[in-house]
């Protein structure tokens, strides 16, 4: 029955967005099968994207430590971070123009080729600045400089956010992530941040662009966002996030939604709009199965 209707959700199906933590990895390592579901995909030419709202480092970092966690070479091009989804969006709507970015050193380097301004840069009147982006800068994020932002925000710059989670698991716990420091700026200013990771449909925007161009350089036709199917663990940031964009979701069980979880939301009627699944599998190498599968019977 599964199979049936994993095959059904992905008739069509060019290209695939895979969410990072519980589809390909689970507390770092990664999940039974994940590797050589990628392999299959990669042997297959099926173009994917691996997102994800981690916004510490940049795509090269991560590349090479998922590279090393896998023991094969994963392309750095094949990652989109919620730090490169703002950097592609500051890139089209403010070209040339200044920007305050509080990022890590690390994740900074997505904005190569943009201008960038520091917080001291920006507390100077004279200083334009045409927008302000929030994400996972630790110490940065100070009383200071986030009253700096407060005030170029308040003067008019566009207000764009890497991502609005509020904590995230770390190896001390429980820690306070840069959503918090978002949530609270709206507040001050009455307005709500352009958030670029997920669930905002920025970023399956920007990987639907980036796996379009993939297509066209290889020169098939043009690839619709009904071509596409989101993979993820997660009913409302991934299956919603991918609806609302246009794209198929699709739901496997290895991270933090379980079939008892699916159960009881579907129980309590909650199972519904964008958050519903066209499908549920059990991981994703049930899923690169099931479309590899589809797609030469198609032939």
């Amino acid at each position: 029955m599964r199979t049936t209707e994993l095959a059904s959700a992905l008739a069509g199906v060019r290209a695939l967005v895979l969410d990072a933590d519980g589809v390909l990895l689970y507390a770092g390592r990664p999940l039974p099968g994940s590797v050589d579901a990628l392999a299959r995909l990669e042997g297959a030419g099926i173009p994917y994207r691996v997102v994800t709202n981690f916004s510490l480092a940049h795509r090269e970092t991560l590349a090479a430590n998922v590279s090393r966690q896998f023991g094969r070479p994963v392309r750095p091009s094949t990652i989109i971070t919620a730090a490169s989804a703002a950097a592609a969006l500051t890139a089209l709507h403010h070209p040339g123009e200044p920007l305050l970015v509080f990022a890590s050193d690390d994740a900074r380097r997505e904005w190569d080729g943009q201008r960038l301004v520091t917080p001291a840069e920006a507390d100077d009147p004279a200083t334009k600045v045409a927008a302000v982006v929030i994400g996972d800068a630790g110490d940065e994020l100070s009383f200071r400089n986030l009253d700096i932002a407060f005030r170029r925000l308040r003067a008019g710059a566009a207000f764009i956010a890497m991502h609005r989670n509020l904590w995230w698991m770390t190896r001390r716990g429980i820690t306070l992530d840069a959503g918090a420091v978002v949530v609270g700026l709206e507040h001050a200013l009455e307005r709500r941040a352009t958030v670029a990771g997920k669930p905002s449909p920025v970023v399956f925007r920007e990987a639907l662009r980036e796996l379009g161009a993939e297509v066209r350089a290889t020169g098939g036709r043009r690839l619709l966002a009904r071509d596409v199917a989101m993979v993820g663990d997660d009913l409302d940031s991934d299956v919603a996030g991918a609806h609302r964009a246009g794209l198929r979701g699709l739901l496997v069980l290895t991270g933090k939604t379980d079939r008892a979880a699916v159960d009881a939301t579907a129980a309590a009627g909650r199972l519904k709009g964008p958050a519903r699944p066209d499908a549920v599998g059990a991981d994703l190498r049930e899923v690169v199965e099931a479309l590899l599968e589809g797609r030469d019977a198609g032939r």
